[in-house]
């Protein structure tokens, strides 16, 4: 697996290591409304199945997308893949939104999907840098824009680290 990929699975892992399935149901104390530990790592699986979509599309049609990035986009782009940086405050579109959970899962089977996930997306990363190349922006992003191989690796990669960072702030507020 791609050591960006690998390293967010790594990462989620930690951050769900240990808990049961009344755990991950919990949301920050201090902020009423957020998403619990699940609710956030469903998030993720939902925007790691929009990616794959989004791939398959354009594997299926063996060519890029035709699209041209905007200026904004290419900050936003230069901003989250090349600096790291996440913008905070955005809600989350409502494709990728978690639904209330009516069956709770351990942190074990939460990292589980993530992995499950993440092995697949870089199967279908690595089959379109062997059709489109490394750098050629292949797919959009529904923000981004058009995105190559490794903005889509990072972006991955930066949004997850952004919602651990949410992870964190509930265990802490639960001293779990």
């Amino acid at each position: 697996m791609n050591a960006a990929l690998c390293q967010l699975q790594r990462e989620i892992a930690s951050s769900l290591q240990g808990l049961d399935p009344s755990q991950t149901q919990l949301c920050p104390a201090s902020i009423p409304g957020k998403w619990s530990i699940q609710q956030i790592i469903e998030h993720l699986l939902l925007t790691y199945s929009s990616t794959e979509t989004a791939i398959n599309a354009r594997l299926a049609k063996r060519a890029p997308t035709r699209a041209q990035s905007t200026l904004q986009q290419r900050i936003f782009q230069y901003a989250v893949t090349r600096c790291g940086y996440f913008p905070t405050g955005r809600e989350a579109p409502p494709m990728v939104a978690p639904q209330p959970i009516t069956h709770p899962l351990s942190g074990e089977d939460l990292s589980y999907a993530a992995a499950e996930h993440l092995s697949h997306l870089d199967l279908l990363l690595n089959e379109a840098e062997t059709l489109f190349g490394r750098s050629a922006q292949f797919a959009s992003h529904a923000i981004l824009g058009p995105l190559n191989i490794d903005q889509w690796r990072m972006f991955q990669l930066v949004h997850g680290r952004h919602h651990l960072k949410q992870i964190a702030v509930v265990r802490k507020t639960h001293n779990l």
